[in-house]
């Protein structure tokens, strides 16, 4: 968004941020239950929210202090919550326009249910863990391991056929559904069934007859080809058994407990208690056939850990096929784009098989439904109920006098005491926090629509929520274009957790944080006594000392070196601390800078500068290119483009390169106007082109530049013109960047040599000799910056064919081009050819234990032989350096010769 500002787009960031009714919930009944010992039905409903609020006050303003931190730029005037009057208005008036439309109904469904938190989830909070067999997993209100991947083998008697071979086997991965089962299905063209079509089997626990039945969807190849059928408790079992009207039997409770239908040795047992009481009862009657590892995906509540249960219960229901078609249209016209662009595939997948989305949500904190039970003249019970929705109650209670035929006065209505689930509000955001329903907001202006969530699956069930409603409501596509955020992870590839003990909040990043502090924030939380001494064993070993103050600026730069279109981001303090210290590099580079421009520099505008000299045409080429790279990046939306291009120019080019060669030129010619303007331009173009990433550190600079003349500058950095790669393209010269670039290979050789020599202080004479005319051209227009950027003492061009002077070091460039380093008067052959061989020693010790090595496979073998080539080449060039020595000891005596 800085970007587009600083290009003059007329930009938008509105923060707020959801009220996420099951994961706030449970963090105050954590709360309560530790702080006070009180449980939320201990309280009324009045009484608890109170205490949600308080918390939200306390810790709900988090986030925003987050954002504030990393310096986002957003209109706080705008702040909104979905739990606000203005959001509950538009969350109501949604409501009701779908359920007037028909698209939203109440029905008795299977639903996903988390019987930790007594409610009914969606889709996306189901973690689908797949296990490869036998696995223990701790859950919630059980107090031992409970074993899952395992294929429980029953037998099924055969009515009226005695003896073992009269029955019919099944596998089972959920015993304790077992009082649940209404049939027993096989495949219709199955033959080792198909003497039992149109039997009957008596249940292993209740004797009682279930039927035998023939079901296409019944895969014969899979474990004995006959699968026990549960409708109340498997999606799959509801299908099949509503093709042959099989009533439903619900026998696991919401609290997780078996209900009254399983029988008094059953009934209110915990679901995995029973589940080894059903095992041991299958023993004894001597209908167990065995139990095997057996691989498969367990649904895992993301939000509790428990296993997700499917349960029949009456809830809201909106239509999703007809919106959800609309929405895959968008995205396969091109009408809404996704960026990445894989993201379209997953849209695609999720909008074909999508079914109604259960908005029924068992909390207290949340929006409460709007809809109403009519009382008077029903008898309990689902089919007899009769449900009003209305804005108000007085809008429900005219509703359902006109249904009843009875005045409205004498009607008593109940209203759901459920709340709607979270993503029903949260869709419903950007049209709320613009204004909707008083007046609908044109969303397809801004561009692109950027949302952050935890993590991408998660960001494309709300965008595609967002579509589905914003479309149905408004009677048009909300938005055209959408960018869709990484998850960051630690830096091991790790979702963030707080019981795992490596959550980064960015503010402790930036400002830094003791060890200690970092652990009180986990005593201080929800955690229990396991989860806190693993967390704090955890955070103890990834930051013994803490963490250091990084700043904001560097941890910006981090976070959009990843880029924004990759996968999840991984990110670690280190890398960050490698950021800080490119902003202290810059920060120095500025202050060389503006004590060169000296107080009465008067800064030309940068159409008007033009160099005069080959270094000053480089760097400004390589400003241009700068630019022209951020623009890519920025159009790309790639960010990790712009955070190299803009490292590699501060750092590599400006820093290491243009500054080191220029010096000189300062020092003797302090006044010349040439290399300021170019100085000023680098730092004020460079600036400009950091400023969407470190702004901070980019208005701090800025703002001590020179003013420029006729008050022409902007009064800030985020609102000054981003430059553009056309407004730079006269400096662009391509074909002196790759000649500088030969030059650049020559100061290495020239350092090599130096450091192979040892010659820390010395300045040697250096010539230079090509047999290209054109490449000797080249290096003669780069002579003073090739010396002092390689450190040495006068240069010059020998030329081609002519004999380099005896005693010389040599370093080949190419084919063509060689460099001569004068050694006489500078090195000690006699001492130095000593170090050489110590040196020498060294390295043939390394490779001789590498050669060693058993050569393997892979990365690791790679890097090996990566290491053995340069070995190989450090040691023949410490045999050239002694060759050298030799032969400048056979020209020139040693002090203890003479």
């Amino acid at each position: 968004m800085p970007w587009h500002r600083m290009c003059g787009d007329q930009v938008l960031w509105v923060p707020g941020s959801d009220h996420a009714g099951i994961a706030t919930q449970a963090v105050v009944e954590k709360q309560l239950w530790k702080e006070r010992g009180v449980r939320r039905h201990e309280l009324s409903r009045e009484e608890f929210l109170r205490e949600v609020w308080k918390w939200k006050e306390e810790k709900g303003g988090e986030i925003s202090e987050q954002l504030q931190a990393l310096g986002a730029s957003l209109d706080w005037d705008r702040e909104c919550f979905t739990m606000d009057t203005g959001s509950s208005v538009a969350v109501t008036e949604a409501f009701v326009r779908l359920y007037e439309a028909g698209l939203l109904y109440r029905g008795q469904q299977l639903v996903n249910w988390s019987c930790a938190l007594r409610s009914a989830i969606s889709d996306i909070e189901v973690e689908s863990r797949p296990l490869p067999g036998r696995t223990e997993l701790r859950l919630p209100g059980c107090s031992s391991p409970v074993s899952f991947g395992l294929l429980v083998s029953v037998a099924f008697p055969v009515d009226g056929e005695p003896g073992e071979d009269a029955e019919v086997v099944v596998g089972t991965t959920r015993p304790e559904t077992l009082p649940g089962d209404v049939a027993v299905a096989v495949h219709p063209d199955d033959s080792r069934y198909t003497h039992l079509h149109g039997r009957q089997l008596r249940h292993p626990l209740t004797g009682q007859l279930l039927p035998l039945i023939t079901d296409s969807a019944v895969q014969p190849h899979v474990g004995t080809g006959a699968v026990k059928v549960t409708p109340a408790h498997s999606p799959a079992d509801a299908e099949l058994a509503a093709r042959h009207s099989l009533s439903p039997l619900s026998v696991i409770a919401e609290d997780g407990t078996m209900t009254s239908l399983c029988g008094d040795w059953l009934q209110g047992l915990h679901r995995f208690v029973a589940r080894e009481k059903i095992m041991s009862a299958l023993r004894e009657r001597g209908l167990f056939r065995g139990i095997q590892n057996h691989p498969m995906v367990l649904p895992i509540c993301s939000r509790s850990g428990d296993v997700v249960e499917y349960l029949l219960k009456s809830q809201w229901f909106v239509r999703c096929q007809e919106m959800g078609d609309r929405a895959a249209q968008a995205v396969e016209s091109g009408a809404l784009e996704l960026s990445p662009s894989f993201h379209q595939k997953n849209w695609q997948h999720w909008f074909s098989h999508i079914g109604d989305w259960c908005v029924s949500r068992q909390l207290w904190w949340g929006h409460q439904i709007p809809a109403y039970l009519v009382m008077e003249g029903h008898t309990k019970g689902d089919k007899g109920d009769c449900w009003v929705v209305g804005r108000t109650e007085a809008e429900a209670r005219k509703i359902a006098a006109e249904l009843t035929g009875k005045p409205g006065a004498e009607l008593t209505l109940q209203r759901d005491p459920d709340v709607l689930d979270t993503w029903f509000s949260s869709a419903l955001f950007p049209f709320a926090a613009l204004g909707w329903p008083q007046e609908t907001p044109d969303l397809a202006r801004f561009y692109p629509l950027s949302l952050l969530e935890t993590g991408s699956d998660l960001l494309l069930f709300w965008v595609g929520r967002m579509v589905m409603l914003g479309t149905q409501l408004t009677g048009q596509l909300p938005f055209s274009k959408v960018l869709l955020h990484s998850m960051v992870r630690d830096r091991q590839g790790r979702k963030m957790s707080k019981s795992l003990g490596n959550v980064l909040d960015p503010r402790d990043i930036i400002h830094g944080v003791d060890l200690q502090v970092l652990q009180a924030k986990l005593r201080d939380g929800n955690l229990d006594s396991t989860e806190l001494a693993i967390a704090t064993a955890a955070q103890r070993k990834d930051f013994p000392h803490g963490i250091p103050e990084c700043g904001t600026d560097a941890l910006r730069f981090a976070l959009c070196s990843h880029g924004a279109l990759g996968g999840d981001l991984n990110l670690s303090v280190s890398e960050v601390l490698s950021s800080r210290h490119f902003c202290n590099k810059i920060w120095n580079a500025l202050r060389f800078i503006l004590n060169a421009l000296g107080e009465k520099f008067v800064p030309q505008p940068a159409e008007e500068v033009s160099p005069l000299s080959p270094m000053d045409a480089w760097i400004l080429s390589r400003l241009a290119h700068t630019a022209q790279e951020c623009e890519r990046g920025f159009l790309a939306r790639e960010l990790s483009l712009i955070t190299h291009a803009l490292h590699h120019f501060w750092l590599h080019n400006l820093c290491d390169v243009y500054l080191e060669a220029v010096k000189p030129v300062l020092l003797h010619s302090p006044h010349l106007p040439d290399p300021l303007q170019v100085l000023f331009s680098c730092a004020d173009v460079g600036l400009r082109l950091l400023a969407p990433l470190m702004p901070f550190l980019a208005e701090e600079l800025w703002q001590r530049l020179p003013p420029r003349p006729s008050g022409s500058s902007a009064p800030s950095i985020c609102v000054a013109p981003y430059p553009t790669a056309h407004s730079l393209e006269h400096w662009r010269q391509p074909e002196l960047e790759q000649h500088f670039s030969r030059v650049q290979e020559a100061v290495q050789a020239l350092r090599a040599l130096r450091a192979t020599y040892q010659l820390t202080k010395a300045r040697p004479r250096v010539l230079l000799q090509s047999s290209e005319p054109g490449e000797q051209g080249l290096f003669e227009a780069f002579l003073e910056p090739l010396g002092t950027l390689g450190r040495c003492g006068v240069m010059g061009l020998l030329p081609p064919g002519v004999a380099a002077p005896s005693g010389w070091a040599q370093a080949p460039l190419s084919d063509t081009t060689q460099v001569y380093m004068e050694l006489q008067g500078l090195v000690d052959p006699q001492t130095h050819l000593s170090l050489l061989a110590a040196r020498r020693q060294k390295l043939q010790k390394q490779l001789d234990g590498l050669m060693a090595w058993t050569p393997s496979e892979g990365e690791a073998e790679t890097k090996r032989q990566q290491r053995l080539s340069s070995l190989q080449l450090d040691l023949s060039k410490l045999d050239k350096a002694v060759s050298h020595l030799r032969q400048l000891m056979d020209a020139c005596p040693g002090p203890g010769e003479l």
